[in-house]
């Protein structure tokens, strides 16, 4: 009996201390099971985050122990003493017990790195106690060594079909079983290290056909969103990542916003956006092209303040980098270095692919551009050549009734057919010239913005003068043509024959659309800021959609030309360049059966 007391208050000692040591651990993992968000608790305060060579490391702050445990079954207490104190003085920590019941309790609980059990004992024997070791996933990968007796008579080939490692004769020599249990923790040692050697390789194996994937439908697919959303899934489902997020740099590298979140236990944060400058050290480092994995609070969690574990890689190639690929666990789960190499090819891919998606959306936008520019260089030509055709139409038509009048009459110059052949040489030779003038202008203007001269005009002074050239047309279409001029001396900063060139083409404009009885109106008005000229027609308006395309070359309003004036459309567009050279702008509104054009030029401060 004192040998008994002995050995269960020694093996009772050595067992309180091990549940002292995980005694935590255990209720932490029943508040796991509580729900998945459970796991992002303050448990990360145990974590530390270091950074050396480039990545991140994070280390847990718990008491390892170097010895290996070993538990001796054995209904014996003389037999269990002598073990215990032998393997003891050998730097293991030894548990006891006494039958097959409470063997399998402790195996259970502590995990320990070898068994050694007797095979005959009450109740439940070895053979029995083996089995059911055996039989569950957590105590299966522990050795046994079973002890018998010389006289017993067991079979020996039973034990090694359940699962024993080797036998052990009682009584036998301590020096034997010290080599034994080396020998079988050893080849434990070996056999952990060969599975886990074989679970990296799989994992290797598998991340390596997972990039071939995700690489293949990144090639696959000029659709950036697509391509975020593929990289996002896949990354998720195969690291089991509770979110993963793809963040995206502004192309001046001053916010970094979420464009793409796989998200499955945590709140959505597509769509945020965060300021570099409110973030540096992490920021600094992932500029640097610097994989970063940290501890950090997800604001949405507040006031509760759970945390995740967070593996940033960056997004870039050989043109610079476009930005970053979040993988988030809980605090407690960290990435493995291959699953950190894993994440760098992808994001390695993921920029590869961006880049194209972007250059394919750009080259899209560039060939819309170009036949956007080839359908106005068609509507050109076909104004132009039909702009060209008519006067000379007209110009060969008037030289055959010449030649008609020549031959058939005496004094054709008396004819009043002569005098209309001859206006219509002066009508359509002035057309021809208006044209190839506008041409000149528009193609030499930008060349000619480089050498004007700016002149100070009295716009009151110099505006009826200018009108006075231009009357005839209005007179011919039965218009009204009136002035309404600012009271005050108003100067702008212009050239004179650009100035000249842009009342022109207004009033033009203006005759062109302006039906018989109405009203055209020049207007000149001043504030603190700027000169008004203005050009007023009545009876017609210009529909809002049709305002915004009236400047650009070639554009002509359709179906609104009372007067079949035609044109090359070019006529608003000098205008604009003109005003532009002038330091000027122009604009237009349309309302109420009225159109206004309003020229604005800036105040000039005199010194």
């Amino acid at each position: 009996m004192p040998y008994r007391q002995q050995l269960l208050s020694k093996s009772v000692k050595t067992l309180a201390k091990l549940m002292g040591s995980s005694s935590g651990e255990g209720s932490g993992e029943q508040n796991q099971e509580s729900g998945e968000l459970e796991k992002f608790s303050q448990a990360s305060d145990c974590f530390v985050t270091d950074y050396q060579d480039g990545e991140a490391r994070a280390e847990v702050d718990e008491k390892k122990t170097n010895s290996e445990v070993i538990l001796i079954v054995d209904d014996s207490p003389d037999n269990l003493l002598v073990l215990f104190s032998y393997l003891e003085e050998k730097g293991f920590k030894v548990l006891l017990a006494e039958d097959g019941e409470s063997a399998l309790q402790i195996a259970q609980s502590k995990t320990p790195d070898l068994i050694l059990l007797d095979v005959l004992m009450p109740e439940i024997d070895g053979f029995e106690t083996c089995r059911r070791l055996k039989a569950k996933p957590s105590t299966r990968e522990i050795p046994v060594i079973f002890l018998t007796a010389l006289s017993e008579t067991v079979n020996k080939v039973q034990g090694f079909k359940l699962g024993g490692v080797d036998y052990i004769t009682k009584p036998s020599e301590q020096e034997e079983v010290l080599i034994r249990i080396q020998t079988h923790l050893n080849l434990q040692r070996m056999r952990s290290t060969l599975s886990k050697q074989n679970q990296e390789l799989k994992q290797r194996l598998d991340f390596e056909a997972l990039v071939r994937r995700i690489t293949d439908k990144l090639r696959d697919s000029l659709n950036e969103s697509q391509i975020l959303e593929t990289a996002t899934q896949e990354l998720a489902q195969v690291l089991q990542l509770s979110s993963c997020q793809i963040e995206l740099y502004d192309s001046q590298q001053i916010t970094a916003t979420i464009a793409y979140e796989h998200s499955i236990t945590l709140p959505q944060c597509q769509g945020a956006r965060r300021n570099i400058k409110d973030f540096p050290e992490l920021y600094q480092q992932l500029l640097e092209k610097i994989p970063v994995q940290l501890v950090e609070k997800i604001p949405q969690f507040n006031p509760q303040e759970i945390q995740v574990n967070r593996l940033a890689c960056p997004i870039f190639d050989d043109r610079g980098i476009i930005g970053n690929l979040w993988g988030l666990r809980p605090p407690t789960e960290l990435f493995t270095t291959l699953e950190i190499e894993l994440m760098q090819q992808v994001a390695s891919h993921c920029a590869i692919a961006i880049r194209q998606a972007r250059l394919y959306q750009a080259s899209n936008q560039q060939v819309a551009q170009l036949a956007k520019l080839n359908q106005l260089k068609d509507d050109f030509l076909k104004t132009i050549t039909h702009e060209l055709k008519a006067p000379m139409s007209s110009i060969q038509l008037a030289t055959q009734t010449m030649e008609t009048l020549l031959t058939n009459q005496q004094n054709p110059h008396r004819s009043p057919i002569f005098k209309r052949v001859i206006k219509i040489f002066h009508e359509s030779c002035q057309r021809q010239k208006q044209l190839i003038d506008d041409l000149l202008t528009l193609c030499y203007i930008d060349a000619k913005s480089k050498t004007v001269q700016l002149e100070l005009i009295n716009l009151n002074q110099w505006i009826p003068y200018v009108v006075q050239l231009h009357l005839t047309p209005v007179r011919n279409q039965q218009q009204q043509l009136t002035l309404d001029l600012a009271e005050e001396e108003l100067q702008i900063a212009a050239d004179p024959m650009m100035l000249e060139r842009i009342v022109r083409e207004l009033l033009h404009n203006a005759c062109k659309y302006t039906p018989v009885n109405e009203i055209i109106t020049i207007q000149t008005e001043a504030n603190k800021s700027e000169i008004s000229l203005r050009v007023i027609n009545t009876g017609v308006e210009i529909p809002v959609e049709e305002q915004e395309l009236i400047f650009n070359q070639f554009y002509r309003i359709p179906n609104n030309d009372p007067w079949k004036y035609g044109g090359t459309g070019l006529g608003l567009a000098l205008v604009k360049k003109l005003a532009q050279i002038l330091q000027a702008t122009v604009d237009v509104e349309s309302r109420n059966q009225r159109v206004i054009f309003c020229v604005r030029f800036p105040v000039v401060h005199h010194s």
